[in-house]
């Protein structure tokens, strides 16, 4: 199977309207921006977007949100985006918010093929409304599903051409985990090598979870909020 792409568009190219998408990253680190530069520029419209926040307001999915592409948001934090706020509170953006770990779950609870969880986070809350509860030698657990999305978008700094992956530092974070849940996953990486250049023992994602990747070019890599200290003397 060749999984090379060309670009961001290529890999893309069959995402159509009304797709349930995973979009790793945490706020802005390890997001995959050519993939949403190449959504945001085919207009790809009626998402739903599974990612643990909607960016800011003119970066990452804060720009598919401008652009009215997103029907519905699941996430668990949304803190840094005016749009997101308005959109909410006008009634134009559904949102699910889960606790972040149940976030995380759902997506391994898919990888691995589980069609759901039991978890404690939640139980007492709004959270819990509509679901249903089981008791655990005395404990509460809310049940949830796992994920079924589509497509997983995802960005690494290192792959191969058979889709072996490798993340650097926090970048990492949710990206490994929804490489797994994606029916089709994406991976854009900041440097494409040949098959055999990675060492095994250092691979984060194995490319069998990995459909299609490509060498993305252009990060920006913003920082969402820059927090210094003054110089000591």
């Amino acid at each position: 199977m060749n999984k090379v792409c060309v670009n961001a568009a290529a890999a893309i190219a069959d995402i159509a309207d009304n797709s349930t998408i995973l979009l790793g990253g945490f706020g802005l680190c390890g997001i995959p921006e050519n993939c949403i530069a190449a959504i945001v520029e085919k207009g790809i419209s009626g998402l739903t977007c599974i990612s643990n926040n909607a960016g800011v307001d003119d970066f990452g999915i804060g720009l598919m949100l401008q652009k009215k592409l997103v029907k519905k948001m699941i996430s668990s934090y949304v803190g840094e985006n005016a749009e997101f706020e308005r959109q909410l509170l006008s009634g134009e953006l559904e949102v699910e918010l889960i606790p972040q770990g149940t976030l995380a779950t759902r997506c391994l609870a898919a990888g691995y093929g589980m069609p759901a969880i039991f978890t404690p986070a939640g139980v007492g809350t709004e959270v819990a409304a509509g679901k249903e509860m089981r008791n655990f030698k005395g404990k509460d657990y809310l049940l949830e599903m796992a994920f079924d999305a589509d497509f997983a978008i995802i960005k690494a700094w290192k792959g191969d051409a058979m889709g072996n992956l490798i993340y650097k530092d926090t970048a990492r974070n949710f990206n490994p985990l929804m490489a797994m849940a994606g029916k089709i996953t994406i991976a854009e990486v900041e440097e494409l090598v040949p098959v055999g250049s990675l060492d095994p023992n250092m691979i984060h994602t194995p490319g069998i979870y990995v459909n299609r990747i490509f060498q993305g070019n252009d990060y920006e890599k913003r920082i969402e909020q820059r927090t210094t200290r003054k110089k000591i003397n």
